[in-house]
């Protein structure tokens, strides 16, 4: 037996804005809505295949101390499309973690942007190559958690 992430479902605070954070930011389209009572959700889909689903039935911030999600990774095919995310993440005023592009770690090729969703969620945005000469994030630099 095979398993493959199909999508990952969050739960949100506000659907609207959440929404508008997500297709911004990675060019999701919305591909269905449901509203049953309270609860809200948006299905996301890239090139019509469902990549994201948000549930507003949440409240406060996403807590990093608690048990779950870590972060959510997407990988793109090169650093100039990190970047591109990179600048549409600081048009939108998004919290960016580290001051923009870093390594996975020193001299290692693959690295990317650190960043949180309107909840807090975290999430990165990274690229297989193109990072190696780039510094990492050091002891003193401010954390986040993710290294």
């Amino acid at each position: 037996m095979s398993f493959q992430t199909d999508h990952v479902g969050l739960n949100v605070t506000d659907l609207n804005k959440s929404t508008e954070f997500y297709t911004r930011i990675f060019g999701f389209t919305v591909v269905a809505e449901s509203h049953d009572g309270d609860r809200r959700s948006a299905f996301l889909a890239q090139d019509e295949a469902i990549v994201l689903t948000l549930w507003q039935q949440s409240s406060g911030r996403f807590d990093v101390a608690g048990p779950g999600l870590h972060h959510l990774s997407f990988q793109v095919a090169d650093l100039d499309a990190v970047r591109a995310a990179e600048a549409v993440i600081k048009e939108v005023g998004a919290v960016l973690h580290y001051d923009g592009v870093v390594p996975h770690a020193e001299g290692t090729p693959s690295g990317g942007i650190f960043f949180e969703d309107p909840d807090g969620i975290r999430l990165e945005i990274f690229a297989p190559e193109g990072a190696a000469d780039l510094r990492a994030p050091t002891a003193g630099a401010p954390s986040c958690g993710f290294f």
